[in-house]
C-alpha cells in the first residue's frame, strides 16, 4: 500500500467564516488521523479569501496540538516571503513542542499577487535566491557550532525533515542536488510531472538527511456514494479555479448542477487540463482511478485534496478515499 497523506486549504465557504474554517481543519485533521492518513499538510497562501492557512505555522500549530500522531505539516511554506531564520525558529518551536510530527515543505512561489508580496516587504527576486536561501535553512538546523554567529533558537538541532515542492523543474533538480525529499502540485499543475519525476529519479544525490529519492505526488480525490454526486461536489473546485481566472477570487462555491452552463469552453479547457489529476466517482470509480495513476507514475508517497463545499460530504470523501487505500 502506498502511503496516504492529507493537504488542506483551510477553505472558507459561502456563509461561513475563518472561526467555522479553522473548527472544520481541526475536526478534519482528527478524522484523518483516525483513518490512517500519514501527513496533514498545510499551505501558505495570502489575501484569498477562500483560504484561511495564511498564518501557516500558526495554524500547524493548532492542528498539531489538537492530535496525537499524524504529522503536521506545511505544504508548504513559501520562502521568498520569508527570511531563512525566521522560518527556522518558527518550526524548531513547533518540532520542540510536537517531536517528531513536524514536516517543512518550502515552496519558491509567492502564494500570492505582487501587490500582496509588497504588503509582506518581499519582492519579486526572492525567487532568485531560493537555493541560497534553502541552504540557508539547512544550515540553522544543524546543530550550532562554537563561536557560531547566527543560530536559531529553537531549531539549532532538532530533527525537522525538509521538502521542496514545486510544479516545474527547478525544484525537482535542486531536490535532486541537495539530497532531499520532493513533492510535487500535480493537484493544479499537472504538465511537467512526467518529467521532474525522471529528473528528480536520475539526478539525485544521496544526503545525510536523505539516501535515496522520495517523491510524494498531489491528487485531486472526491469521492461520494456515486459518481454523479462525487461530479456535483467537484464543481466546487471547477468554480474556484474559474473564478480565480476570472480576476474574483472569493469564498469556497457550493456546487451546482450544471457546471457546462456556467464555463465558457475556454475556461473548461483551462480547468481540465489545470486538474486533469483528479480521480472523481464513487468508491469503486475512486479506487479504479487512484490504481492507475499509482500504476503510472509510481510515487513514494500520495497526497490526496478535495475542495468539497460541504464540511460532512467533504469528511465522507477523504474516508472513502483511505478506505480504497487501505484495501490497496
Amino acid at each position: 500500500m502506498v502511503p496516504y497523506s492529507l493537504l488542506d486549504l483551510a477553505p472558507v465557504t459561502e456563509g461561513s467564516d475563518i472561526r467555522q474554517a479553522f473548527a472544520n481543519t481541526l475536526d478534519l485533521a482528527r478524522h484523518a488521523e483516525r483513518l490512517g492518513y500519514r501527513r496533514y499538510w498545510l499551505a501558505e497562501h495570502h489575501n484569498m479569501p477562500g483560504i484561511a492557512s495564511a498564518a501557516t505555522s500558526v495554524l500547524i500549530g493548532h492542528v498539531a496540538g489538537g492530535t496525537s500522531t499524524i504529522r503536521v505539516g506545511a505544504g508548504g511554506i513559501m520562502l521568498p516571503n520569508h527570511s531563512p531564520l525566521r522560518v527556522a525558529e518558527q518550526f524548531g518551536t513547533l518540532a520542540a513542542l510536537y517531536p517528531g510530527r513536524i514536516d517543512l515543505g518550502l515552496g519558491r512561489a509567492p502564494g500570492t499577487d505582487q501587490a500582496t508580496m509588497r504588503a509582506l516587504r518581499r519582492y519579486v527576486d526572492g525567487a532568485d535566491t531560493f537555493p541560497q536561501d534553502v541552504v540557508e535553512l539547512l544550515h540553522y538546523f544543524e546543530p550550532a557550532q562554537p563561536g557560531q554567529a547566527v543560530r536559531a533558537v529553537p531549531g539549532a538541532g532538532l530533527e525537522v525533515p525538509v521538502w521542496l515542492l514545486g510544479s516545474s523543474l527547478f525544484s525537482a533538480k535542486l531536490s535532486a542536488a541537495l539530497g532531499l525529499p520532493f513533492a510535487f502540485a500535480s493537484h493544479f499543475a499537472p504538465d511537467a510531472m512526467d518529467q521532474a519525476l525522471a529528473l528528480y529519479h536520475r539526478e539525485f544525490t544521496p544526503s545525510a538527511r536523505l539516501q535515496k529519492p522520495y517523491a510524494i505526488l498531489a491528487l485531486n480525490v472526491v469521492a461520494a456514494e456515486s459518481d454523479d454526486e462525487a461530479r456535483r461536489l467537484f464543481t466546487t473546485q471547477q468554480q474556484a479555479f474559474v473564478n480565480l481566472r476570472r480576476g474574483r477570487p472569493g469564498l469556497v462555491p457550493p456546487p451546482i448542477d450544471d457546471i457546462e452552463s456556467w464555463w465558457t469552453p475556454v475556461e473548461k479547457h483551462g480547468v481540465e487540463r489545470a486538474l486533469a489529476c483528479a480521480v472523481v466517482g464513487n468508491a469503486d470509480t475512486v479506487k479504479q482511478g487512484i490504481a492507475a495513476f499509482v500504476d503510472r507514475h509510481r510515487p513514494d508517497e500520495l497526497l490526496l485534496t478535495a475542495n468539497v463545499f460541504d464540511h460532512a460530504a467533504r469528511i465522507r470523501s477523504f474516508e472513502i478515499a483511505a478506505d480504497v487505500m487501505r484495501a490497496g
